[in-house]
Order: C-alpha cells, then sequence, then structure tokens
C-alpha cells in the first residue's frame, strides 16, 4: 500500500464539508481564514482540498459519504472547483469570492471580509 493509498483518513468525517482555496493570494487567505470560522463555529467542517487532488483514498471516501459539500473559491480561476469535478464530485455547492465583491490582489484580509464570507457560506451549508 503506497503512502497516500491509506484505508482510512486520519480526520473525522462530518456532515459537512468545506473546501476552501487556501491560495496565495489575499482572496485566499480570506477563503481560508473563513472556512477556519466556519469549522470554529460548527457548520461544517474544512477538509483538505490538496487530498482530493492528490487523491488520497480516504479523503476521497470520506468526501463521498457526506451530506454536503461546500467549494469555496477564491478567484474566478475556480481551481477549486476543477479540482473536485476532475476528481469525480459535481454534486456540491460552490461560492466564488468575486461574485461578493472581492477581488485579487483589492481585497485586504480584515475580520469584515471574511464575516462577509463566512456568512455566505454559511448559507449555502444550511
Amino acid at each position: 500500500m503506497e503512502k497516500n493509498e491509506q484505508k482510512n483518513c486520519a480526520c473525522c468525517a462530518a456532515p459537512k464539508l468545506i473546501f476552501p482555496c487556501s491560495g496565495g493570494s489575499d482572496v485566499g487567505a480570506i477563503a481560508d481564514q473563513a472556512a477556519r470560522k466556519l469549522t470554529k463555529e460548527g457548520k461544517g467542517k474544512m477538509y483538505c482540498l490538496a487530498g482530493i487532488g492528490g487523491r488520497v483514498s480516504g479523503i476521497m471516501a470520506t468526501t463521498a459519504n457526506v451530506d454536503k459539500i461546500l467549494v469555496i473559491d477564491a478567484c474566478p480561476i475556480e481551481c477549486a472547483r476543477k479540482t473536485m469535478e476532475q476528481a469525480g464530485f459535481k454534486n456540491f455547492s460552490h461560492l466564488q469570492l468575486n461574485e461578493l465583491g472581492l477581488e485579487k490582489g483589492k481585497s485586504p484580509v480584515t475580520p469584515e471580509n471574511i464575516e462577509k464570507v463566512a456568512q455566505k457560506a454559511a448559507l449555502l451549508l444550511a
């Protein structure tokens, strides 16, 4: 068995998983922090987008067996959505930060911007 072919993910399953873009830009940081906020508040569980991209069996299996998936993309390139779709996941809610007026390179990582994303994401998880 290869390293990334573990039978079970070390993370606990959750009925609602959140896959944010955690990219290197300001909006990536906002998406990441909003997902962490939602996890802390118990509205869902931030999960490993890199594990989906790497097709880690435990992460793939856990994701396939949840009630709801939310994908948060920081910019219009939509890497998170494309990663999920290329891994075979089609049934998920999607939030693109541009829809909230947050633009790459122009959106400071502030509590207000994080809250704006967290509020919209919480509605999509409900």
